[in-house]
């Protein structure tokens, strides 16, 4: 059966720990740094990261915590999460919503916690 030690998956999580210093809010899915930027409706500084912890059903996870004071900075539909590292230029997890949500320029942006994991080695 294949294994990996919980370090080695803890390893690549912390770097969302340590290198995040931006969430954006996106109208689409980015797939690099420049294009997170370019479809941000708006953003978060130095969200808030919980350290890693057990995934189920196999693996390691981090929290991305709750934000209540988000700012919008451009009219659309959010439908993507973008953690990035802005003082490198770099992408570091998308992912999609739970549900769509509409922001005009100026609003208040809030959202729910969220989990970004890496599966085990048996996979899942």
């Amino acid at each position: 059966m294949a294994y990996l030690n919980p370090r080695v998956l803890d390893l690549g999580l912390n770097v969302l720990v340590t290198e995040t210093t931006r969430l954006h809010y996106c109208s689409d899915e980015p797939t690099t740094y420049a294009q997170a930027v370019s479809l941000s409706l708006g953003s978060k500084a130095s969200p808030t990261i919980g350290a890693p912890v057990d995934r189920t059903p196999s693996g390691r996870k981090v929290t991305v915590a709750a934000v209540a004071n988000g700012a919008a900075t451009g009219a659309g539909s959010i439908t993507h999460y973008a953690l990035v590292d802005a003082t490198n230029s770099r992408l570091l997890a998308t992912r999609e919503t739970a549900a769509a949500k509409a922001v005009a320029t100026g609003d208040t942006i809030t959202s729910a916690a969220f989990d970004v994991g890496i599966p085990g080695a048996g996979g899942a």
